[in-house]
């Protein structure tokens, strides 16, 4: 079922995986669609890394940097690896008056067509079997017409 892809088709995938893995509250599978694509397309040449930028909002120190990719119309942030750093020309702070074009490819489509290019697929979490307490707590029962209440309001 791989069907050949334009770049401009995961290019906007990326996008609207990205726009979504942001707000999104369980987004380590989104990024790591995201991260996976990129990387694929820098490797076969589809993508470039065009240099690297501060970051908006640094993690654990003042001052931390990313890559800045270039996807077909589009520009993604990575984090760099370390000869990142000795070839890509370092561009400053980050441009806030560029945008990237308005997508609108809806995040199932944009998921299904990152799952079929990377072959990632989402880890299905096991629900945790709790062990079964002796100490449970069971309410007395109730008799019809007696009830422990002083009044309604109680």
């Amino acid at each position: 079922m791989a069907t050949n892809r334009t770049d401009s088709e995961i290019a906007q995938a990326i996008f609207s995986v990205n726009r979504h893995a942001k707000t999104a509250p369980d987004n380590q599978y989104l990024y790591a669609l995201k991260k996976e694509a990129l990387s694929k397309m820098i490797l076969q040449g589809r993508a470039k890394k065009v240099g690297l930028h501060f970051s908006k909002n640094p993690q654990k120190s003042q001052q931390q940097s990313s890559v800045l990719v270039q996807c077909g119309e589009y520009y993604f942030h990575m984090l760099p690896r370390k000869e990142d750093f000795a070839q890509l020309e370092h561009l400053g702070s980050l441009d806030e008056t560029y945008r990237n074009p308005q997508s609108r490819m809806n995040l199932r489509t944009a998921k299904e067509i990152l799952k079929e290019f990377t072959g990632l697929e989402p880890i299905t979490k096991k629900e945790p079997t709790s062990p079964v307490s002796r100490n449970t707590y069971t309410p007395k029962p109730q008799s019809r017409f007696y009830s422990p209440k002083k009044s309604y309001f109680d």
